[in-house]
């Protein structure tokens, strides 16, 4: 399941980066923090609300707001595209449902064949010993 979050649910805000850049750096506020408030949002229902919160709820702050931060880029645009990709990737992936794993049992043949090598592997062995 792939779910979409709409441009108008996310408030994006700006902040002086860190590390490499010079000059540039001091000047412009390259830093996105990207917020999306989960309990507010018009795109999940109730029940995948609550996936999401115990899925990333390491994440989530105490406004039940989602955060990401993105600083890796030089410009301001390229960190803002990149911490809205990996909102939308984290929430998807909260949203996952593994399929059930169903119980099987071994078969009668497969059961015969692993005794079979055992004795096999067994009469090797024990033509190995010494004869004394």
């Amino acid at each position: 399941m792939f779910v979409q979050i709409p441009e108008n649910e996310l408030v994006v805000t700006f902040a002086r980066s860190s590390g490499a850049g010079g000059q540039n750096v001091n000047k412009t506020s390259t830093k996105v923090f990207v917020h999306w408030s989960v309990g507010k949002s018009f795109v999940l229902s109730e029940e995948e609300k609550n996936r999401v919160r115990t899925k990333l709820a390491n994440r989530i702050n105490n406004e039940d707001e989602l955060v990401i931060a993105s600083e890796e880029e030089r410009s301001q645009l390229q960190n803002r595209e990149s911490a809205v990709t990996r909102l939308q990737e984290l929430v998807n992936e909260a949203l996952y449902v593994p399929k059930v794993r169903r119980a099987t049992r071994p078969t009668r043949s497969s059961k015969l064949k692993r005794l079979e090598s055992k004795k096999i592997r067994s009469q090797i062995k024990t033509a190995r010993k010494s004869l004394e």
